[in-house]
């Protein structure tokens, strides 16, 4: 069992920066695949960024490229999202998940999900 804890949501105006972090309570941490996803009031939950077990392989929605950067510390056990020059449009409460894959140009999200934290860009 993985449990997977959000933080460093807010406010923000457009433009602005934020960055997340999810801290995970597992021993086997290094050993998953780890991604962002978001939710925008209404829409369904769409994949945002991964990285793979050791940080040498990260995926973007083409709708953060070049605007957000994921990472990981294993010897914290925790990712983080950087999201830099923020839009109105990437209000949404962001999820944490582990376990996922990425295969065939799409990401395959895990059986883990933290329970979100919520970024509000102000336009």
């Amino acid at each position: 069992q993985v449990q997977l804890v959000e933080s460093g949501g807010g406010l923000v105006p457009a433009g602005g920066s934020l960055r997340l972090s999810c801290a995970a309570s597992t021993r086997t941490f290094s050993m998953y695949t780890m991604g962002w996803f978001r939710q925008a009031p209404g829409k369904e939950r769409d994949f945002v960024a991964a990285i793979n077990w050791n940080g040498g392989s990260t995926h973007y929605a083409d709708s953060v490229k070049g605007r957000f950067t994921i990472s990981r510390e294993n010897a914290e056990n925790t990712i983080y999202l950087q999201m830099n020059s923020l839009k109105s449009e990437d209000t949404a409460v962001y999820y944490c998940n582990a376990g996922g894959s990425y295969s065939s140009g799409s990401f395959v999200r895990g059986d883990y999900w933290g329970k979100g934290t919520l970024v509000t860009v102000s336009s």
